[in-house]
């Protein structure tokens, strides 16, 4: 089996590629490819890989010897290693040859990031700039990340339908719903959103209750929202939803990261726990004051860290070690922002993206169900190949929503969830409906698209402001100029 990774100079390739190694979930992968457009950065990882192989074969944890071929189109298909001596580390192969790293494979993990932190930190500072929020996904500096990625994302979901149409795509890109809707364009349902931010969340839940909310088939999961914008609205055991006794219970809800950012008065008052990025929309005032009153922005934190990281090259004593204190530090400072106080290592720890993508290649390859909180279409195709029911009747079929799914080796199948809330389906209509606007200008080069997609979103909602952040944007970002330069 041949799992490509886009983006393979990224710094958290290194956690992807010991996610497949070890087999948390059995699954044997052959061949990991590792491809990008920075050929220092991707040389620099796969010396990290390299010597993570090493450490993981002295360690014991998987043989030294790359196995045969399995997977579709191999006799037998796909197998499960039954130990580590049975698992053998993954072959390693590293190129800037798109067609050459997606030629074959089975699955296609796409995390790239057009523009690199630099250009984060752009999409951040124009913002900050007009007095308004300054973050990745969330807010205008997500809309210009948007409007940089798509033609991007949807030039690599072509090569993608030429070269290994068979082939699954699973989508870490930023802003992971709206790429994943350029995406499906291209793909249909065979490209699917992650995210570890919603089961992250469910299983912080479940552990308060004594129960694995994604293995027990006694747990009903009613999560609904869009990426980075949700909320978990009830988990049901045999029926009975055990949300409220945990809202209502101090001591549990200190124990969850999300009520704490947003309060635990307003969890109950909203009778939900949000995915953690609803902070910003909750708390807006004080995130850009906060994000303003600091040195850097995260975007100009990330820059001059992993610069720094990367600055140490290929050829660096020990950049295993290195790495992994850099991730810490990382980790440590993710969303800053929104706390008053430092991390709690059991909101670093957990299996993260990786661990959510393995499931899903595990599912999909073997035909084991698993439980997932994925981004996939309100309308996805039923057997028949005809769009099945909606999941949310008021939103349109095509449109990307994150919600509970069972993976098989049939593919993706959404689970109902209950009507939304009419601020629900306000925030999610008014977000979908900018992000599509951005969509429209990154495939058309609409100028006008893009304005209306920037006065639109709901942190902006101004025509004035609108027409400020694109110029801003434009003036910024070379790309988005060109992009936009003929309407």
């Amino acid at each position: 089996m041949k799992l490509t990774i886009l983006g393979g100079g990224g710094f958290r390739v290194p956690l992807v590629y010991e996610a497949v190694a070890t087999g948390a979930t059995g699954l044997r992968v052959d061949e990991v490819v590792l491809y990008d457009v920075d050929e220092d950065r991707l040389r620099t990882i796969a010396r990290v890989v390299d010597e993570l192989g090493e450490e993981l074969v002295a360690d014991g944890r998987v043989g030294s010897a790359t196995g045969g071929t399995d997977g579709p189109g191999a006799s037998g298909g796909p197998r499960l290693a039954d130990g580590a001596a049975a698992r053998a580390l993954p072959r390693l192969t590293v190129t800037t040859d798109l067609r050459e790293a997606v030629t074959g494979a089975d699955f296609v993990f796409s995390a790239v990031r057009v523009g690199g932190a630099e250009g984060r930190t752009v999409d951040e500072r124009v913002a900050l700039g007009l007095g308004l929020l300054g973050q990745e996904t969330v807010g205008p500096g997500g809309l210009a990340y948007a409007l940089r990625t798509i033609p991007v994302a949807t030039a690599i979901a072509e090569t993608i339908a030429e070269v290994a149409p068979d082939a699954w795509t699973i989508n870490f890109t930023n802003p992971a719903g709206i790429v994943t809707e350029a995406m499906r364009r291209v793909l249909g349902d065979r490209v699917v959103g992650i995210c570890d931010t919603p089961i992250g969340l469910v299983r912080r839940v479940g552990r308060l209750l004594g129960l694995d909310p994604t293995g027990d088939d006694r747990v009903g999961i009613d999560y609904i929202g869009l990426n980075h914008l949700g909320w978990l609205r009830a988990l049901t055991v045999d029926g009975e939803d055990r949300l409220p006794s945990v809202l209502a219970d101090d001591a549990a809800l200190d124990a969850i990261e999300e009520a704490r950012l947003v309060g635990f008065d307003w969890v109950r008052a909203m009778g939900a726990l949000p995915n953690e990025y609803l902070f910003y929309y909750l708390y807006t005032d004080e995130a850009r004051a906060r994000i303003a009153a600091s040195d850097t922005t995260r975007g100009e934190f990330l820059a001059r860290q992993q610069g720094s990281f990367y600055a140490g090259g290929p050829a660096e004593a020990d950049p295993l070690s290195r790495w992994r204190s850099t991730l810490h530090e990382r980790e440590a400072t993710y969303m800053a922002e929104t706390r008053d106080e430092e991390r709690r290592e059991e909101d670093i720890a957990g299996g993260g993206y990786q661990e959510v993508a393995l499931r899903l290649m595990t599912a999909i390859a073997t035909g084991r169900p698993e439980r997932m909180i994925l981004d996939v279409g309100n309308a996805p195709a039923g057997s028949s190949g005809a769009p099945a029911e909606r999941v949310i009747p008021e939103l349109p079929a095509d449109l990307v929503l994150e919600v509970p799914c069972v993976v098989d080796g049939a593919g993706v199948h959404p689970e109902r969830v209950g009507p939304l809330t009419l601020d629900q389906l306000g925030m999610m209509s008014s977000l979908r409906a900018s992000e599509r606007a951005i969509l429209e200008a990154a495939l058309t080069g609409s100028r006008e698209r893009a304005w209306v997609g920037f006065a639109t979103h709901p942190l902006v909602r101004s025509v004035e402001a609108g027409r400020a952040l694109l110029e801003g944007y434009e003036a910024g970002h070379p790309d988005i100029a060109a992009l936009l330069g003929g309407s």
